[in-house]
């Protein structure tokens, strides 16, 4: 892991690199919430691409890690990782992030107590899942 955070560690690198975690876990989030979405839409107006196991599985798969760590107690290793590296540069607190790490991680992680949150992605893992039998995704033995 050395070539990855420079030997010794270098900070701006550390600073980087959490600004890059905290960018894929935006992008994630957008994934599990715009796919379903996009699964509600492609349903009403008959988007075949909504179908596809490609986008279905990995979205499934993305929403159901959610829940289950949500419902575990788990941190999810994205943040764990950010603050991590975070901790690595020396700067916890965010205010010392990059603008677009700092913009990201405040629209990631808003003030609310997780005992608000397990729910709210208990049944949107949920609600993911009931979404393959209304929209059922097609294999291609079924075409």
């Amino acid at each position: 892991m050395d070539w990855l955070l420079g030997d010794p560690v270098d900070p701006q690198r550390c600073l980087w690199l959490a600004d890059l975690v905290v960018t894929l876990h935006f992008a994630v989030v957008a994934f599990a919430l715009g796919g379903a979405i996009a699964i509600v839409l492609g349903g009403t107006f008959r988007w075949e691409w909504v179908r596809r196991p490609v986008f279905r599985l990995p979205h499934l798969t993305v929403t159901t890690i959610v829940a289950v760590q949500a419902l575990l107690d788990v941190t999810c290793f994205l943040t764990d990782w950010e603050k991590d590296l975070r901790k690595l540069a020396g700067k916890e607190e965010i205010e010392e992030a990059g603008f677009i790490g700092r913009l990201l991680h405040d629209w990631l992680f808003i003030e609310v107590e997780q005992a608000v949150l397990t729910p709210i992605y208990v049944v949107f893992g949920l609600l993911v899942l009931t979404g393959l039998f209304f929209v059922r995704p097609r294999f291609k033995s079924q075409r």
